[in-house]
Formats: structure tokens, C-alpha cells, sequence
């Protein structure tokens, strides 16, 4: 288990039956990176790994 596996974990618990837009996921990511710049680079490369997910190529 990754110590990420936990906050992974309770955002299931806590709001695994919402239903969310991608616009409002990626509100929130530009959100964080605001207040954490230092994780600028992880969620940028999340974010085009979540836009690439269903590409062929990879």
C-alpha cells in the first residue's frame, strides 16, 4: 500500500457517491496548484495522463 492509497481511500468514503464534471475536477486541480505550487509537475502530468487515458498510441 502507498501512503497515497490513504487520502485515495477517503475521498472514496467521503464523496464516492457525487457525481463530478471534469471542469469542476479541473477547477480544483488549478485550485491546488495555486495554493501548492511545488505540486505544479505531479498534477500536471496527472492531468494529461487523465486526457490521454483512453488513447491508443500509449
Amino acid at each position: 500500500m502507498y501512503f497515497t492509497d490513504r487520502g485515495i481511500e477517503e475521498l472514496v468514503t467521503r464523496r464516492g457517491e457525487e457525481e463530478v464534471s471534469l471542469e469542476w475536477l479541473g477547477e480544483r486541480l488549478a485550485t491546488f496548484v495555486d495554493q501548492f505550487p511545488d505540486f505544479e509537475v505531479a498534477i500536471d502530468r496527472f492531468a494529461t495522463w487523465l486526457a490521454r487515458a483512453d488513447d491508443e498510441d500509449e
